[in-house]
């Protein structure tokens, strides 16, 4: 891989390769965009199959979060941070530790969490070494409730732009995937009378949505037959793709997950074949309200009011689509572009010692 030319194409401004040998520690932390703040992005631990694979995901990932915190509205930047290795090693002082010395030394560029295969309890054992780390126990932890109530609000904002109505009630959702994000959706779901199908690879995770909200399940392949109002992938990504779309009747797809088009192509097939999409790193916003509030000390509260304006933001977004005649995940790109663009133009001012 042309790591340089990637990053030129991408625009990213660093990356940094990372290797402590006593621990076995390999990692990779990329810093896309620091125009609004400093690049806060969770640490994913994978075990990657090469090199070029990891730094592609380090890569792709920081890009999104510029794009995530800009559309949010949030004082930050995009960055992401990549661990290579089997994350389920049960020695993991020595190998966070290493990792925060490594995000240490960017002097506050970069700000890490918790992400796939890291939790709060890793996070502190990075905070022994830095306190540039977020997502940590007792603080902000899980963000799952954040994030399901952020997608739950985006959801509304698409019934909007298609009924006339942000109503739910009465409307079926197909929710891909009952993890902790589909969970909390599920949660608002019921409390507006949706009638939700819900599918999982997770036997138990299904019968507690089954239970507590009256869902009815079905297998993991057969959520895409299933007649609906709109479809929520909140687990695997790129299950909009040319298999799905030929089986999917939802009038909306809008859910928790990432990268949900398997290719940029599919969301222009999704616009010729009359669906409303809301574009991904925007209606999951949440889990970065979530952390950004973290930071900034706000309660609970505050943080799910901030994911409340998920909802103007998906409604700027058709709005910027019906400017522009492009496609919502394009006009997704191109608001996150026009705030970093006029936040970026502006002059600087002299201040006095400075």
């Amino acid at each position: 891989m042309d790591v340089l030319g990637e990053m030129k194409h991408w625009r990213h401004e660093q990356v940094v390769f990372c290797h402590e040998p006593s621990c076995g520690y390999f990692g990779i932390i990329a810093i896309h965009d620091t125009t609004l703040g400093p690049a806060l992005g969770g640490t994913r631990f994978w075990n990657y199959g090469s090199t070029d694979e990891a730094i592609t995901d380090a890569l792709r990932l920081a890009r999104g979060m510029t794009y995530k915190a800009a559309v949010a509205g949030l004082d930050l930047g995009g960055g992401k941070a990549v661990i290579v290795g089997d994350n389920q090693r049960a020695d993991r002082e020595t190998l966070f530790r290493a990792h925060g010395r490594f995000v240490e030394s960017l002097g506050g560029r970069y700000i890490t969490a918790e992400d796939i295969g890291t939790s709060p309890a890793d996070m502190e054992y990075v905070r022994g070494e830095t306190a540039h780390v977020a997502g940590l126990q007792n603080l902000s932890g899980d963000p799952s409730p954040v994030t399901g109530y952020g997608v739950y609000m985006g959801m509304k904002a698409a019934a909007r732009q298609r009924w006339g109505s942000d109503s739910l009630s009465g409307k079926t959702v197909l929710v891909q995937g009952a993890g902790k994000v589909a969970y909390y959706l599920c949660s608002h779901l019921h409390q507006e009378a949706a009638r939700i199908v819900v599918t999982d690879i997770d036997a138990a995770k299904v019968k507690r949505v089954v239970q507590e909200f009256g869902a009815t399940s079905v297998a993991p392949e057969a959520i895409y037959d299933q007649k609906g109002d709109i479809y929520a992938p909140c687990a695997l990504g790129a299950t909009i793709n040319d298999g799905t779309l030929k089986r999917l009747t939802v009038e909306i797809v809008a859910g928790g997950a990432n990268n949900q088009l398997a290719e940029e192509r599919h969301g222009v097939e999704l616009e010729k074949r009359g669906m409303i999409y809301a574009p991904d790193f925007v209606i999951n916003g949440g889990g970065l309200i979530n952390v950004y509030g973290e930071l900034q000390g706000w309660p609970l509260d505050r943080a799910k009011r901030k994911a409340a304006e998920i909802y103007d933001a998906i409604l700027k977004i058709f709005a910027i689509a019906q400017r522009d005649g492009i496609p919502s995940f394009q006009a997704a790109d191109r608001l996150a572009e026009e705030r970093l663009a006029s936040v970026g133009g502006l002059r600087r001012m002299w201040v006095h010692g400075a």
